[in-house]
């Protein structure tokens, strides 16, 4: 070193690796040069291990950062601001340049559009300093390729552009899209499909029911033909409720339930229940019990009518599955919270309890399953539908289900329910059901305009309301009714909504155009479905009944929107039309065949022969014959005929 200082006379730089006295390795700069005056060398001696170190860390984190590079799959470029010009970063894998260009200009590789793009995107990331993302389709080896770009800044006036090959993805999501459009329209076909199959099934029914309803009040007919005709209502109930259970199924299916919120008294929802099966347990001589909690609010809101709907089907359940012994319902408040209006949030639970066959361990797994039965059942009525739907009740009203179950001694089904307290003023008084035989004097002669296609309903309606007095006209399509409203303008159209020529939405719609002459139109139709409900409410009906319907709706809608005022008959032979309108109370006693021993072997035998024969002229006859201090008995029994309960007198009579 020193020869070549004195060689040359300039200054040398040399670096060089000392260590130090503790141990440490040190690096030095060494800077020597020639002073001729004083026929000398000067040095100088600087310490350079921190910039060793950091010129060591810069070389790690290039060699991190090109292996980072190289392991993404991105093709990686820097670009700069107002420049086409690019450096190549990484190639990533399979990407369309040539190995040998390490720059090129954007206008070789994409085309017009796409330049200007990504000179846009450029731009923004360098203006917000945040990464831009956006996709691209370009052709490459002559098919369509989607791209991922994503523009990242670096500083001032350059940035790193990362693009990916995402036509993977983008063909997997092009698949879900496809399937879910299919899916969308095998849902809708669907849909469709139960809407047409609601309207074809429950339209007949609807005159079933409806013309078995009519001749129900008719009080001319034997003993025999009332029981006929209760045997027909009885049957067409049952299938009524079939269907309704496979169509609330497909709806759970397809998403389409949804809660109606209501007040309701749920001591008489519960009664009613009670009073529903107590004829039914009596006749296979169990005992129904229902225990309410002395807590239990009594009026409450939520869906009404599926809680209804779930406590029939465990009740209903109970009483089908058990030969001997006792089911009870019991209702109680599990949790009350204060809210904001003054009511409270609850949680209540209910239990039906039964000494029946019990559930296999295995079978309780698949129990809540669409269309099992449980195979200890011997009756195996139904669809398999209940529970399920019960379940998925449950659940839309905030609760859960479970049920525990020993074979041989019993079930237990519980569920919870959400639901709120209402003050006792905003429940409805209910007015005793009695059928209605006219209209009060001094009223305006009413003009019904009755809207249907099918005949036998137009019929029906005929049949139930013009005996009272209305003035009716009628029309099979909407067109035929629209020119009837224009010409005759009835106070108010029952109007069915699938009809040719033109349907009950438009004939609607042009109705409620008519201005201050525009009748009151209600939506008669066999469509079980709440959006279509919803849809007709939009449209401009006001109110919607679905068939089939019980005859007294009929006249409280007419009443409610008119103002009409009837004239009512008897409650008694109204309330023969179902058992679940009995007037009797929860705390009636149960009579068993031990309490008929007060009456003579013979008349027993003569009863049971009657109930047996359903001659509820003869039963009566023998009825009389109890003497009156066991006026208790003649009632029972006298009720058991009125409601068509002859089964439960052939129970007692049989011992």
């Amino acid at each position: 070193m020193l020869k070549t200082v004195l060689q040359t006379g300039e200054v040398h730089n040399f670096e060089a690796q000392f260590i130090r006295q503790d141990g440490s390795l040190c690096w030095v700069l060494l800077s020597c040069k020639l002073n001729k005056a004083e026929n000398c060398l000067d040095k100088v001696v600087t310490d350079i291990s921190d910039r060793k170190q950091a010129l060591s860390a810069l070389r790690q984190s290039e060699a991190t950062q090109r292996a980072l590079f190289q392991a993404i799959p991105d093709f990686t470029l820097r670009m700069y601001r107002d420049r086409s010009d690019f450096d190549i970063i990484s190639r990533g894998k399979n990407y369309i340049l040539p190995k040998t260009i390490e720059r090129a200009d954007l206008s070789d590789i994409l085309p017009p559009e796409l330049v200007r793009q990504r000179r846009s995107a450029v731009r923004q990331a360098l203006a917000s300093q945040e990464i831009q993302i956006y996709e691209q389709c370009m052709e490459r080896f002559g098919e369509p390729t989607w791209e991922e770009v994503r523009v990242v800044p670096r500083g001032a006036d350059d940035v790193l552009v990362m693009i990916r090959d995402i036509s993977a993805r983008k063909q997997a999501e092009a698949n879900l899209e496809r399937a879910t459009q299919e899916a969308q329209i095998a849902n809708q076909a669907k849909s469709q499909f139960l809407s047409n199959m609601s309207h074809e099934l429950r339209t007949p029914l609807n005159v079933i029911l409806g013309f078995t309803q009519l001749m129900i009040r008719n009080r001319d007919l034997n003993s025999q033909q009332q029981d006929y005709l209760n045997s027909i209502n009885h049957s067409s109930e049952h299938l009524l409720s079939l269907i309704n259970d496979i169509l609330e199924m497909s709806k759970i299916e397809a998403g389409k339930i949804s809660l109606n919120l209501g007040d309701f008294d749920l001591y008489g929802l519960l009664d009613g229940i009670y009073l529903m099966f107590q004829f039914k347990a009596s006749s296979k001589a169990l005992e129904l019990q229902l225990q309410r909690a002395a807590n239990l609010p009594q009026y409450i809101r939520t869906d009404e009518s599926k809680l209804r709907q779930i406590l029939v089907n465990l009740v209903g359940n109970a009483v089908k599955f058990t030969e001997s012994g006792n089911i009870t319902l019991r209702a109680s408040l599990l949790s009350k919270e204060p809210m904001d209006n003054g009511e409270s949030r609850l949680k209540l639970q209910f239990e039906v309890e039964d000494t029946g066959h019990g559930i296999e361990p295995a079978e309780i797994e698949c129990l809540f399953e669409p269309f099992v039965q449980a195979r200890n059942n011997s009756a195996h009525e139904g669809t398999g539908l209940g529970l399920p739907i019960s379940k998925k009740f449950v659940e839309l009203m905030g609760g859960e289900m479970a049920v525990s179950s020993q074979v041989g001694r019993g079930s237990q089904f519980q569920f919870s329910i959400r639901a709120e307290t209402v003050p006792c003023s905003r429940i409805a008084t209910c007015h005793e059901n009695r059928p209605v035989v006219g209209l009060k004097p001094g009223q305006p002669n009413y003009r019904i305009l009755i809207v249907e296609d099918v005949p036998e309903s137009r019929q029906l309606l005929i049949d139930l309301l013009k005996p009272i007095g209305f003035e009716l006209r009628e029309a099979e399509n909407g067109l035929e009714a629209l020119q009837i409203a224009q010409q005759w303008q009835p106070h108010l159209v029952w109007m069915d909504i699938r009809m040719p020529v033109m349907d009950g939405y438009e004939a609607t719609q042009k109705m409620k155009a008519m201005g201050e002459n525009a009748p009151l139109v209600i939506a008669l139709t066999s469509s079980a479905f709440k959006q279509e409900q919803t849809l007709a409410m939009n449209i401009g009906f006001d109110d919607f009944v679905c068939k089939p319907f019980r005859t007294e709706i009929i006249f409280e809608k007419m009443a409610e929107f008119l103002g009409v005022e009837y004239i009512y008959g008897d409650s008694t032979l109204a309330n023969s039309q179902s058992s679940n309108e009995i007037t009797s109370g929860v705390g009636v006693k149960r009579i068993t065949s031990a309490d008929l021993q007060v009456m003579p072997e013979n008349w027993i035998e003569k009863l049971h022969q009657a109930a047996t024969k359903v001659n509820g002229k003869e039963v009566n006859t023998l009825i009389q014959e109890i003497p009156s201090t066991h006026a208790e008995l003649a009632d029972y029994l006298t009720r058991l005929v009125e409601n068509f309960s002859f089964e439960a007198i052939v129970a007692l009579t049989k011992d």
